[in-house]
């Protein structure tokens, strides 16, 4: 694991779990990691079709996640934003 992968260790694992089992291709989800100063970003890319499954009617699966997400960086005592790429 590597040093940014410990900083984010709660909220990845939540992450990654929580969109693996809302897509159909959980093989092909890749989360990026990309920090700055005052904020670590989680980028999020699903495989074909699976885009529509992890954002939801207007946005509120995405929006669920994300609420989760930084509940589980909490606990990391890090602030994390998670994007979801297309």
């Amino acid at each position: 694991m590597t040093d940014e992968n410990q900083k984010v260790s709660h909220a990845l694992a939540t992450l990654e779990h929580i969109v693996k089992s809302v897509v159909e291709k959980p093989d092909e989800v890749q989360i990026d990691i990309q920090t700055s100063d005052s904020e670590t970003t989680l980028a999020v890319k699903v495989g074909d079709g699976d885009m529509g499954r992890v954002i939801g009617r207007r946005g509120r699966i995405a929006n669920a996640i994300r609420t989760v997400t930084r509940a589980a960086a909490v606990r990391d005592g890090v602030a994390v934003s998670v994007e979801f790429i297309d």
